[in-house]
């Protein structure tokens, strides 16, 4: 992978700044270089000279270049900063929209908090390298050659004292450089970890404090927090010399111009201006090295997660459309042939192993099953959230494969257990499933979820603003929102998954009996852990350890099937639902 060719792709629309930039930097250094030059005239014709003119002329004339470089050196700031600006604007914009079309099993690879240090850290880190490759490493360089070639016009001898210390710098600069980047590298993995402490901190707040680990979560955030402290400490112990080093050339520069220079005085082989320029070269050329060994520290903070970034920016979805993809899903019947399929291909058991099932349009069909048992799996490959290892699934008699992954996602809708509300009104939140609905069609779809009684409490009705996370609505409320908006979509599979587990037996079957007479061709496949949840549907799914152990009519499994009776039995018998008192075992 070519990372600067792939992160050079985003440049766009500002790659006129990008060059305009150099092209200022180079002007401003021009305007330095040629100053010294001015002052060593002024010393020489017109101090020693006596002729107050030239000091006049001359004077003049570097104050207009002074402006001049003042106008080089703001057009270098403005259009270097529009530039850097700009290309981590389109970095953040270019990774989010990939981030979009990732499959599950791509976002699997990646930590939430993994991809939230890449489009923050990184991209910042990035920013700031290219504003300096675009000012400092274009600056630096030139300035350093023309400071040279400028010396060695002057006096050859003297020069030389430049072009050792140059070398001298350079190769130190190289090895420290070397070592310090591999450290660089390391502490943007920690900065992941530092992250997701944070992230995840925040995110289960309300468990922390019930279960009081505010001090385990401390400890937590503070070993994240050393492991980045010391490794940025190891790297900067490698750069701590370079300061020192660079201090210590400069002012033997200094030395050892002003000892030959002198002599060279004396001689008559050397004017006091030539040498007040040669000092000013010096300087210049120093100055000009130590913002070279700033900007190699920047790209070997930079070249991580420029290395970071390209990964996520070249991440291809798992999941394409076919070269003429199916845009109409027929109807909701669903097939399972011989389906084997596991998170990782290739690694380890399969999750689920030789499914096989057909659905009719229109049937309603539970699934229960132990934890782990694979419910969750089964339904994920119906929205082609993942592809299947072998075998296939067929959605309408057409493999989900053949279909356009937003055809087949717009007319398949899955309310999960971990229900999901974003920031905005309940208008806003039900209009997911359909950006287009009516106020009348929320409403509608709110009263067949059982949410409109509870929403129009509310003083603003559905006009209320949902917090981030939903957190400001109870479980059961969040699933009947996202219940209702799945509706919304009108679909043709709605997929509950384990979506009423926070309501009460007698509105989990309003919300179901809804369901079925708003659309009576809609397939639905409820996973569920009480039984009453599916002991109405047509035909119902026991998993068992990724298998089928059994599909047919509730009164039939009970018949011919253990893990059905024994859940049966357990539920009704024992304790009965959370909202129903259990019949004595007596």
């Amino acid at each position: 992978m070519n990372v600067v060719k792939v992160l050079a792709k985003e440049i766009k629309e500002y790659k006129t700044a990008s060059v305009l930039t150099p092209v200022f930097m180079i002007l401003e250094v021009v305007v330095e270089m040629m100053i010294p030059l001015l002052m060593a005239r002024i010393v020489d014709d017109g101090v020693n000279g006596g002729s107050m003119s030239v000091i006049v002329q001359v004077g003049t004339l570097m104050l207009l270049l002074a402006l001049a470089g003042l106008f080089a050196g703001i057009g270098g700031g403005m259009f270097g900063a529009k530039a850097s600006a700009g290309f981590a604007k389109n970095l953040r914009k270019s990774m989010f929209r990939n981030i979009q079309n990732f499959s599950f099993s791509n976002i699997d690879k990646y930590s939430a908090s993994g991809l939230v240090t890449r489009l923050t850290t990184d991209v910042t880190n990035i920013q700031n390298a290219y504003q300096m490759l675009l000012r400092m490493f274009v600056r630096a360089p030139i300035s350093i050659i023309v400071a040279m070639t400028m010396a060695f016009l002057i006096n050859a001898r003297i020069a030389t004292v430049y072009l050792g210390a140059v070398v001298f710098l350079a190769v130190c600069l190289f090895f420290i450089m070397g070592k310090t980047t591999k450290f660089f590298r390391e502490v943007f993995k920690k900065y992941d970890a530092l992250n997701e402490s944070v992230e995840e901190n925040v995110r289960s707040i309300r468990v922390v404090k019930a279960y009081v680990r505010e001090e385990h979560e401390n400890s937590r955030f503070r070993k994240a927090a050393l492991n980045v402290y010391e490794l940025f400490v190891k790297a900067e112990k490698n750069m701590i010399v370079v300061a020192p080093l660079m201090s210590a050339t400069v002012y033997t520069c200094i030395l050892l111009i002003s000892w030959l220079g002198a002599h060279m005085i004396v001689q008559n082989s050397l004017t006091t201006g030539e040498l007040m320029s040669l000092l000013a070269y010096c300087m210049n050329i120093l100055m000009s090295l130590m913002m070279l060994a700033i900007v190699f520290v920047m790209v070997s903070m930079s070249t991580a997660s420029a290395e970071r970034i390209a990964e996520v920016l070249t991440e291809q979805s798992s999941l394409t459309n076919p070269e003429h993809p199916l845009m109409e899903v027929p109807d909701g019947s669903i097939s399972f042939e011989n389906v084997d399929f596991s998170y990782k291909e290739g690694s380890g058991e399969p999750v689920l192993k030789n499914i096989c099932l057909s659905i009719r349009s229109g049937e309603t069909i539970g699934v229960i099953g132990g934890t782990g048992s694979a419910k969750t799996s089964l339904v994920n490959l119906i929205p082609r959230l993942y592809d299947v290892n072998r075998g296939r699934v067929l959605v309408g008699g057409h493999d989900v494969k053949e279909y356009d992954l937003d055809t087949l996602r717009s007319n398949v809708a899955v309310v999960l257990q971990k229900n999901v509300l974003f920031s905005g009104t309940i208008y806003d939140n039900l209009r997911w499933g359909n950006p287009n609905a009516t106020e009348e069609e929320c409403r509608k779809a709110a009263e067949m979820a059982c949410a409109a009684e509870f929403v129009e409490s509310f003083p603003d009705g559905y006009n209320t603003v949902i917090s981030q996370g939903g957190t400001n609505v109870s479980g059961g409320q969040k699933q009947r929102l996202c219940i209702a908006r799945a509706l919304l979509k009108n679909p043709k599979i709605l997929i509950l998954d384990d979506s009423t587990s926070a309501v009460d037996t007698a509105t989990d079957a309003k919300i179901r009996k809804a369901m079925t007479e708003f659309r009576p061709d809609m397939t639905k496949i409820i996973i569920a852990q009480r039984i009453s949840s599916v002991e109405n549907a047509d035909r119902v799914i026991v998993m068992d350890n990724g298998k089928v152990s059994g599909f047919d009519t509730p009164e039939m499994l009970m018949q011919t099937n253990q893990i059905y009776k024994d859940v049966y039995e357990v539920q009704t018998a024992g304790g009965g639902d959370f909202d129903q008192p259990g019949q004595s075992l007596s």
